[in-house]
């Protein structure tokens, strides 16, 4: 069987724990940041687990990751 390929987009974008969960960023940080408060700006520059659902079809685009 030929080698699978990496899904270059994802994989700068998802990162592999060492348990094998999967990190992704937040969204909402990119603009408008002014009218968002101190503690909410921290919150959402802090990444986020992917989610069960989300797991699946992520693991399809990096099958070398973890």
């Amino acid at each position: 069987m030929p080698k699978l390929k990496t899904h270059k987009g994802a994989a700068k974008r998802f990162r592999v724990t060492r348990r094998g969960k999967l990190l992704r960023r937040q969204s909402g940080l990119r603009h408008l940041l002014s009218s968002k408060r101190r503690k909410r700006k921290r919150q959402l520059s802090r990444g986020a687990l992917v989610s069960g659902a989300e797991k699946v079809h992520v693991q399809r685009l990096l099958p070398y990751a973890g």
